[in-house]
């Protein structure tokens, strides 16, 4: 799936769901290595555990982050 971001640096997330778990996390643009570092650090792990986590993360003084995105991302595709 790909989802276009909102309000963060990076512009898009592409990730697979395979039997309730993540796999293949990608940003585009955004901090490289950090983002990569998220992508590694979620694989494998089951959906609704990367929501919880991640859900609610801030950046700076933005009101969202990357991985805030991607939790929401994930959100999306649960219901798509």
């Amino acid at each position: 799936m790909q989802y276009k971001t909102k309000g963060v640096c990076s512009q898009s997330i592409t990730f697979d769901i395979k039997d309730h778990k993540v796999y293949n996390v990608s940003f585009t643009g955004g901090c490289n290595g950090n983002l990569a570092g998220i992508g590694k650090l979620v694989e494998g792990m089951d959906v609704q555990e990367v929501i919880t986590r991640l859900e609610g993360t801030t950046c700076g003084f933005k009101p969202t982050s990357c991985p805030d995105q991607l939790a929401k991302a994930l959100k999306a595709a649960q219901t798509a």
